[in-house]
């Protein structure tokens, strides 16, 4: 496709804008601010004691007429239940392979996710698209809150549910990972040997930048700075029995780097709004960034090998350097793609810039 190019060596890595980088880090546009945090401003918590499925299609694509659709639950391994979309191919017959697909970070299934997953079904695989832990329409108490390691359990919960329908062939499923959950889905695989293929698409590794800021650029004492104020929070939370919360992410006040700007025009506006959403106006926990800041997801990505590893983003991405990073360290098979002029956002939602025939491709030739 003319507006996809394949390579194999990395590009140069494009200069991110210095703006709003440091002494804090608004990750992926949430807002989150885990280093040089001055604000204990309360957001939505979202109180939830059950899970409550939505009949209505409140996601932000069209329902497609090529493509089953029904709404789910499974349990994790911590015994979390977690809510989710199951699209089935349409006329279909026999075994099939299927693709589990995660992210954004700070997104729900009515977003990205459920696109990607949706647009795979109609190309003859069975997908699932779900919320994870403690965000969405999934359980977890308290709400808004984000772990590398049960947000990992997630990934492989969902390998556990699609491989238990009927119609699908455990020997041949698939992982898909969206900005944050690029780096979660990397990481379940690492440690699930069921997945036979993976996708890290316009990826984030949320250890890394909670823990050195974009572009690696906070410093050591920054870190130590910003842990002891986290580690202080505790005890304001320990004292209401109840976590605060960020102020509201992706309302702009002016002077923000583009990157912020395109976070804010995708889950902020009709394009990609959702209220369930942490980043369309909530927050996360003031205290999420400590466990993402101890725990680097990425340690094992080299025993992924022998199974292929695909990496896309965008050319003018922002996170660009991260998939950069992850690709040298994967261990062959491994590809990397990059989309000419795309941003970090496009590859949410322009289904004219992420590469759809790729992704069915490369998961034809290795789920086959």
């Amino acid at each position: 496709m003319d507006k996809h190019t394949e390579i194999t060596n990395v590009l140069t890595e494009k200069d991110v804008p210095d703006e709003g980088r440091r002494n804090m880090m608004k990750l992926t546009g949430a807002g989150m601010v885990a280093l040089g945090v001055a604000s204990l401003t309360t957001g939505k918590t979202f109180a939830q004691s059950s899970i409550k499925l939505s009949d209505e299609w409140d996601k932000k694509f069209a329902k497609s007429d090529k493509v089953n659709h029904k709404k789910i639950t499974f349990k994790n391994r911590y015994g979390i239940t977690l809510a989710a979309d199951l699209y089935q191919p349409k006329n279909a017959s026999g075994k099939l392979p299927a693709i589990v697909v995660g992210g954004p970070f700070g997104a729900v299934k009515e977003q990205s996710s459920g696109l990607y997953a949706q647009i795979m079904a109609e190309r003859g695989f069975v997908t699932l698209a779900f919320d994870p832990s403690y965000t969405g329409e999934s359980g977890g108490e308290p709400r808004n809150i984000a772990s590398p390691d049960i947000n990992t359990e997630d990934f492989s919960a969902a390998v556990d549910c699609i491989g238990m329908q009927a119609n699908v062939d455990r020997e041949r499923i698939g992982i898909i990972g969206i900005c944050g959950w690029g780096g979660m889905a990397l990481n379940a695989v690492a440690v699930d040997k069921r997945v036979k293929a993976v996708v890290a698409s316009t990826m984030y590794d949320m250890t890394r930048v909670m823990s050195k800021g974009y572009n690696d650029s906070v410093t050591v004492e920054q870190r130590t700075q910003g842990l002891k104020q986290l580690s202080q929070q505790r005890w304001e939370d320990a004292g209401k029995a109840a976590p605060a919360y960020q102020a509201p992410y992706n309302v702009l006040k002016g002077g923000e780097p583009q990157f912020m700007v395109d976070y804010h025009d995708y889950y902020m506006t009709p394009r990609g709004y959702h209220p369930r959403a942490v980043n369309s106006g909530n927050a996360w926990s003031q205290t999420t960034p400590l466990s993402f800041m101890n725990m680097p997801l990425l340690t094992y990505i080299s025993e992924i090998s022998p199974r292929p590893v695909l990496f896309i983003h965008g050319e003018k991405a922002h996170s660009l350097y991260m998939g950069k990073t992850a690709y040298e360290n994967a261990a062959e098979p491994k590809e990397m793609m990059i989309i000419p002029e795309a941003s970090h956002v496009d590859l949410y939602d322009q289904v004219d810039v992420i590469p759809f025939d790729k992704l069915t491709s490369f998961f034809k030739q290795h789920l086959a």
